[in-house]
């Protein structure tokens, strides 16, 4: 009664006629014809003639598969039987799966001036790692403000990449064409959430966790919530677009640990009245630059949540709007600190131990090649040589250093009266923090995207005033400018921002100055914009 297995005829192009394979028997994956038939290569490629299989209605018994004497016929196709292994239906540039490991991919990044750099990078680089590569190769002042990010141009939306997230994985998910990149540039409100938590999350959008826990303070209810990793629950009122309309109108949303809801009647918070807007697990936040011209916002202080299903278009987007940029901030820190929890407050404090850190101990060394080979030369005599003993190193730097203060003292007075010399008077333009003629626009614009933070300032030529240069800082997320004017009295040149009550003798110690002290500022001058050339 045992059921013989099922075979079928083959064409007359294999080797010993009409042999037999039974189907329960798995293809072999390697090897071709040649190979099993132990030729020397492979053999002649004839037409093969149409197989013929009779179709029977009874299912085949759930068995082991038989061992079978004969050769199994290969299979022509393995990649259709195994997709992940197929570079057609896995390619991560199409972004149907995550990218392949120990394979090496290419990352475009571009800086602020527009200049492009191409890097190689694995499929599990860092955000964080990348641009402490870039912070070498660039030569720029190691920090954690640096920070890379994702930018879609054709939508005028950009976000931050946190320090875990992979470079390769993020590029993976841009649609084909798209006009999509990295940019590599300062954002001092990277940490800010860790700083000044009382002020980003003000007490009027986080009311419900303080009725809740009314024995607490409310920087220290706020501390407690970052210190676990958690979100405290905020609320506000939010202008939503409505789907496939140009139209906005304004609901109070609240952010809760379910997720993110927006009542259909008021202020309301009856179950009934809530409506489930997004699931912020599976989406990324990113920033409106141009809210007004695109998408026709009441303000511009636009955000946007993006689904990671959405690749391109318009169509999917959750687009919101705050009334002002202290609400957005606040919105924006809940979002991070609801999707990444304790993992965001762990970048931070590796982030801070990177500062502590000397920059010549650590797995990555920051110095380049060429710092490297630099040695300690005397050239005191008639010809240079190489100062070998440690100790006259160490002694022969200190009495440059000594010889250099003492260069450098008359930058702190006044100079005699005599008249200015071209060098006081164009010192300034080797500074990191001065921009030459950049209007008071890009200003502002230049300062918002690395972070509006107290205490951010950058230096430029004054447009009204052709003599005159303007000192820009930001403060309680406002961007103030004060005019610096040059005199020139009894020979003597000076800079002021007061009418002459406190003058510099050049900007290099008017910057100087007010990042020690505050002066007429609203704060002291913290970091200076700068743009790294790639």
């Amino acid at each position: 009664g045992a059921r013989p297995p099922l075979s079928v005829p083959t064409d007359n192009a294999m080797e010993g006629g009409a042999q037999q394979s039974s189907l329960w028997e798995p293809p072999e994956q390697d090897g071709g014809p040649g190979e099993r038939d132990g030729g020397e290569g492979p053999p002649e490629l004839r037409r093969s003639q149409p197989l013929f299989i009779h179709g029977s209605s009874r299912q085949l018994p759930q068995e082991e598969p038989r061992a079978s004497s004969l050769p199994s016929i290969p299979n022509p196709f393995p990649e259709l039987c195994s997709p992940s292994n197929s570079p057609i239906l896995s390619s991560p540039a199409l972004g149907q799966g995550p990218p392949r490991e120990g394979t090496s991919h290419v990352v475009k990044v571009f800086g602020e001036d527009g200049a492009c750099r191409s890097l190689e990078a694995s499929a599990g680089t860092t955000a964080r790692q990348l641009c402490e590569s870039l912070v070498r190769r660039t030569r720029a002042l190691h920090d954690h403000s640096w920070a890379l990010v994702e930018l879609h141009q054709h939508l005028a939306l950009e976000r931050c990449l946190e320090d875990h997230e992979s470079v390769v994985e993020v590029q993976s998910s841009w649609a084909p064409g798209a006009d999509s990149r990295f940019v590599f540039r300062k954002n001092f409100a990277k940490y800010e959430l860790f700083k000044s938590s009382a002020l980003l999350f003000p007490e009027v959008m986080v009311s419900s966790c303080l009725e809740a826990n009314k024995s607490m303070a409310h920087s220290e209810l706020i501390q407690n919530f970052l210190n676990s990793g958690s979100c405290p629950e905020v609320q506000g009122f939010l202008h939503l677009r409505e789907a496939g309309r140009k139209v906005w109108k304004r609901f109070h949303f609240s952010l809760r640990r379910s997720g993110l809801y927006y009542s259909t009647k008021g202020t309301s918070k009856d179950p009934r009245h809530l409506q489930y807007f997004a699931d912020l697990t599976e989406s990324n936040i990113y920033y409106v630059t141009q809210g007004k011209k695109l998408y026709g916002t009441p303000t511009e202080f636009g955000f946007c949540i993006k689904p990671h299903k959405v690749r391109s278009g318009v169509k999917g987007l959750k687009l919101l709007c705050s009334e002002d940029e202290q609400s957005r901030s606040c919105w924006m820190a809940a979002f991070r600190l609801f999707k990444y929890g304790m993992q965001l407050y762990r970048n931070y404090q590796q982030a801070q131990a990177r500062l502590s850190q000397p920059p010549w101990i650590g797995p990555t060394p920051l110095r380049s090649v060429s710092d490297n080979a630099l040695v300690a030369m005397d050239f005191s005599g008639c010809t240079g040589r190489v100062i070998e003993n440690p100790n006259e190193v160490l002694t022969v730097a200190l009495e440059e250093a000594q010889a250099w203060r003492k260069k450098t003292t008359h930058r702190y007075s006044l100079p005699a009266a005599c008249h200015s010399s071209p060098l006081s008077a164009a010192i300034h333009r080797t500074q990191p923090w001065f921009h030459g003629r950049i209007s008071r626009e890009d200003t502002q614009q230049l300062i918002g995207r690395q972070g509006l933070v107290d205490g951010v300032f950058l230096v430029r030529e004054s447009q009204r005033n052709p003599k005159g240069f303007v000192l820009s800082l930001c403060h309680l997320q406002r961007i103030k400018h004060y005019l610096i004017l040059p005199s020139e009295e009894e020979g003597r040149l000076y800079f002021t921002m007061d009418d002459g009550q406190t003058r510099f003798a050049d900007l290099i110690q008017l910057v100087e100055f007010h990042q020690i002290n505050r002066g007429i500022l609203p704060c002291k001058l913290r970091h200076y914009c700068t743009c790294v050339a790639l």
